[in-house]
C-alpha cells in the first residue's frame, strides 16, 4: 500500500465520514486502490454523496455527467489530484 499525502488523508477521512463507512479506517484506505468494484466498493450513490461531500468542504462542482468521471474518481490518488488542480486554478 502506498502512503497517503496529507490531502489524501484529509480526502479519506471526508469519505468514510460522508458515506457512513462502518468498518473502515481512513489511514487503511490505499491510495491507489480502485474506489468502485474491488476496491472500497462504492456504487454510483456513494459517488453522488462524495460528490456533494466534496462539494460542500472544498467548493469544487463535481458533475455527475462529467466525461472524466471514470478517471477522476478511480482511486483516492486521482479524485484527491483533482480537487488540488481545480483549488489551485
Amino acid at each position: 500500500m502506498s502512503e497517503q499525502t496529507a490531502a489524501e488523508r484529509e480526502l479519506a477521512e471526508l469519505l468514510v465520514e460522508s458515506l457512513n463507512l462502518e468498518g473502515v479506517a481512513a489511514e487503511g484506505i490505499d491510495p491507489e486502490a480502485p474506489l468502485f468494484g474491488e476496491g472500497l466498493g462504492l456504487d454510483s450513490i456513494d459517488a453522488l454523496e462524495l460528490a456533494l461531500a466534496i462539494t460542500k468542504r472544498h467548493g469544487i462542482q463535481l458533475r455527475s455527467d462529467g466525461d472524466e468521471n471514470r478517471r477522476i474518481f478511480a482511486s483516492l490518488r486521482s479524485l484527491a489530484a483533482h480537487i488540488e488542480q481545480r483549488k489551485a486554478a
